[in-house]
């Protein structure tokens, strides 16, 4: 059984990371990330701070956007195509087929959010320029303009001479880069001098990151929920509202709770993603999260994740497929 649903996870991720999609989406997320220190210089309050929201924002919404694609390819497209029909075929359980593709898009999500990560915490290490007097971060634009030269030219050379596939290459490529980038960048600050002590990698832009990956978890749960009943467009427009009701679910449910019996409903349905998120913690000096925060929390999506995930066996299980 374990063999069967990690080569299903195994395939799932293979298949997923090669679609253009998944490139393109962590692609405009990078670019956006390197864009945000010149669209954070003209707040009225700290540009860092602003900054640090803005790529933990960007970080987020492609995790979202991956997840809701990858799930809907995963299962829809396989559905549609009539492929699904070769692999139920076979001695293998509808539930261990759910369970394999969940962890074979959760692995694509997890890398893609790996990657996300470390170029925000470059973006964060650069800064905002808030004074013609400040100069840019030598060591930060040295080190992307390698990761993404490397990354091009090899995975060029690969996909002529050997046929590899270019997404899926490139995306491995850069993120293996960007490990060795960000691990020489703890130790090498701004001057190029070993001075780990002013790497500016902050430990709170880490709790944050994985703070959002838990929420990743929930919604790419969600998303194969949607996917096993609906097509692509369709689950993209669920995931984006249980997005959005996710993070006003506390205002909209919470504080109407005790007195009404939809709002109660409502808050036991809707996961709170707002706990996820830690804007207080950026702008107000005095918040700090804890390893016991993210543990909790991680309880808190486990969950709802499980939750999503026996429903979507529960509506898979009698799905008509041929």
């Amino acid at each position: 059984m374990l063999y069967k649903l990690l080569s299903i996870a195994k395939n799932t991720f293979t298949e997923t990371i090669r679609q253009p999609v998944y490139a393109i989406i962590i692609a405009a997320a990078v670019f956006l990330l390197f864009l945000s220190p010149s669209l954070s210089m003209y707040t009225m309050d700290d540009d860092n701070k602003f900054l640090r929201e803005l790529g933990l924002s960007t970080v987020f919404l492609a995790g979202l956007f991956i997840a809701t694609f990858s799930a809907s390819i995963a299962i829809t497209e396989e559905i549609e195509t009539k492929t699904i029909l070769t692999t139920l075929s076979k001695p293998l359980s509808r539930y261990i087929f759910i369970l394999g593709k969940f962890v074979g898009v959760m692995a694509a999500v997890i890398l893609a959010h790996y990657l996300c990560t470390i170029a925000m915490l470059m973006t964060i290490r650069h800064g905002v320029m808030s004074t013609a007097r400040e100069t840019h971060d030598m060591t930060i634009m040295v080190s992307a303009i390698t990761i993404i030269g490397l990354t091009f030219t090899i995975t060029v050379f690969l996909n002529y001479s050997y046929d590899w596939k270019f997404t899926s290459t490139a995306v491995i490529l850069a993120s293996t880069f960007a490990t060795i980038t960000i691990v020489f960048l703890a130790f090498i600050d701004r001057d190029w001098k070993f001075n780990p002590a002013e790497n500016k990698i902050n430990l709170i832009d880490v709790y944050a990151s994985i703070l959002l990956l838990i929420a990743l978890f929930v919604l790419t749960s969600a998303a194969l929920m949607f996917s096993t009943r609906f097509n692509v467009l369709t689950t993209l427009s669920l995931c984006v509202g249980l997005f959005l009701l996710g993070l006003v679910s506390d205002y909209v449910f919470g504080r109407l709770a005790n007195a009404h019996l939809w709002a109660k409903i409502g808050k036991i349905i809707i996961p709170s993603l707002q706990v996820f998120w830690i804007s207080d913690a950026i702008y107000e000096q005095t918040c700090t999260i804890s390893v016991s925060y993210i543990v909790s929390c991680g309880i808190y999506g486990l969950i709802y994740t499980a939750a999503f995930i026996l429903i979507a066996i529960a509506l898979f299980e009698h799905r008509q497929v041929g």
